[in-house]
């Protein structure tokens, strides 16, 4: 399987279930069952998030795009199933800025809620 994530860039605006560092590392979520199926569910959870925009859908692959409320950022939120793992790999990211004061990694453990 060919890995589509960037890694995180050197700044604390950013988590990803593939990083190595405890800054950035965030764990992916389970994919229990039958993966496609969770990575369907998971999908389903993501569009529900306010003020997302998908950018890219293909099977076991999604990118949207989460507009910030006040400022109008846009972080890049991406999802890729990996299920021999048994796992969908995640990465929330800032675009612009240093600090996200925590927004991506809250997102992504939204999603997890939603998928429990």
């Amino acid at each position: 399987m060919t890995q589509r994530m960037a890694p995180c860039p050197d700044k604390p605006n950013c988590v990803s279930s593939r990083a190595s560092d405890e800054r950035h590392r965030i764990e992916p979520l389970a994919a229990d069952g039958d993966p496609a199926e969770a990575f369907r569910r998971a999908a389903e959870a993501v569009r529900a998030l306010p003020r997302t925009r998908i950018v890219t859908e293909e099977a076991g692959y999604l990118h949207v795009e989460c507009v910030s409320r006040l400022f109008r950022f846009i972080d890049d939120l991406e999802l890729e199933l990996d299920a021999d793992a048994g796992v969908i790999h995640v990465r929330s990211a800032s675009r612009v800025g240093h600090s996200d004061l925590g927004v991506n990694r809250k997102r992504v453990e939204r999603v997890r809620a939603a998928l429990r």
